[in-house]
């Protein structure tokens, strides 16, 4: 048989594109590899996501932790500033000290509106009075 150029062109191109398609073939195999891997880690990790949400939901619900008893802390920033100035003192405080501590000048009418924010908090539990004039947070 005698060798057409046409022919052995035609040839040569068909085997070159077997190679070709052979070699894509193999990354295709390679990839689906890869895939099926991690889909297996994908399913194996879902199924754990659902043990685990089975299993929380079979679970009692413990009851909520009820906080304690807090009491009522007027809304005037006043009040916030006496109770910030106390917990920075960290000690027992009297009106007087307060006014100076919040920057206010000694004048009877700043002590006295001091001293009544004080029994007010004392009166709610927010504050005590371990004597007379002398005002500290419980936890002092």
């Amino acid at each position: 048989m005698s060798e057409n150029p046409q022919v052995n062109a035609i040839r040569e191109h068909i085997e070159t594109r077997e190679r070709e398609l052979a070699g894509q073939a193999e990354q295709f195999r390679a990839r689906i590899e890869e895939l099926t891997q991690h889909l297996g880690e994908t399913d194996a990790e879902s199924e754990s996501l659902r043990i685990t949400r089975k299993t929380l939901l079979t679970l009692a619900m413990p009851s909520p932790a009820t906080e304690p008893n807090r009491p009522d802390i007027p809304d005037h920033p006043a009040y916030q500033q006496i109770l910030t100035a106390l917990a920075d003192a960290g000690r027992p405080m009297c009106a007087r000290d307060l006014c100076q501590a919040l920057g206010l000048p000694i004048l009877p009418k700043n002590t006295e509106g001091i001293r009544s924010k004080l029994k007010r908090l004392v009166s709610r539990g927010i504050l005590i009075e371990p004597e007379p004039g002398l005002f500290a947070r419980p936890d002092a």
